[in-house]
C-alpha cells in the first residue's frame, strides 16, 4: 500500500480548497506563509504613532512642557476652575495618576487647588499666570509641530486621513 504524504503539495495552495457544501475552508483563507507583501495596517499606524509621539514629546519639551503637562493645561483653559475628575476624564488618564501630574504642577505654581465650597468632597483646579505662560509656550510648540505634519498634504488628504482613521477605530471598536 502506497504512503500518503500529509505535507502539501507546491500547488496545492494555489488551488482552490472548499468543504463539502462549496464553502470555502480554513486552508482556503489562510494567508499564504511567509512574510506579508506590504506592511500591516495595524503596524504601520502603530509605528507612525510612535515616531509621531516621541517627536511631539520632543518639541513640548523644548517648549519646558509634556503632553500630560499640554492636556492638563489645555483642559484647564477649554474649562476654567475643573475638578480633579473632570480634568481626569477630559485627559483619559486615572485619578491617581492625575493627581500624580497636579501635584507636580502646584509645586511648580502653575496651578493651584482648593476645595469646592459647594462640595467639599471636589478639589477644583485654576491656572496660575505661570501657568497661563507656559500653557501659552506649549499651543505655540503643539501649532508649529502640527504645521509641520501638515506640510505637502491638502485639505481633501487630511480629510481622508481622518476618515480612514476613523474607520480603523470604528473597525477595532466592532471586533474589540
Amino acid at each position: 500500500m502506497p504512503t500518503v504524504s500529509a505535507a502539501p503539495r507546491p500547488d496545492d495552495s494555489a488551488a482552490p480548497q472548499s468543504g463539502p457544501r462549496g464553502e470555502r475552508t480554513a486552508a482556503a483563507a489562510a494567508p499564504p506563509a511567509g512574510p506579508p507583501l506590504a506592511q500591516p495596517v495595524g503596524l504601520a499606524v502603530s509605528s507612525a504613532a510612535k515616531a509621531l509621539n516621541r517627536a511631539f514629546t520632543d518639541e513640548l519639551a523644548q517648549a519646558g512642557g509634556s503632553q500630560h503637562v499640554w492636556l492638563i493645561l489645555l483642559a484647564l483653559k477649554q474649562q476654567r476652575r475643573r475638578t480633579q475628575q473632570e480634568i481626569a476624564a477630559a485627559v483619559g488618564i486615572e485619578g491617581p495618576t492625575v493627581t500624580h501630574h497636579l501635584d507636580r504642577l502646584e509645586k511648580a505654581g502653575l496651578i493651584e487647588r482648593a476645595r469646592d465650597p459647594e462640595d467639599r468632597r471636589a478639589v477644583r483646579v485654576e491656572l496660575t499666570p505661570a501657568g497661563d505662560e507656559l500653557f501659552h509656550a506649549l499651543r505655540k510648540a503643539a501649532m508649529a509641530f502640527d504645521r509641520r505634519l501638515r506640510a505637502g498634504l491638502s485639505d481633501d488628504d487630511l480629510e481622508t486621513f481622518r476618515r480612514v482613521l476613523a474607520q480603523l477605530r470604528e473597525n477595532v471598536a466592532k471586533n474589540g
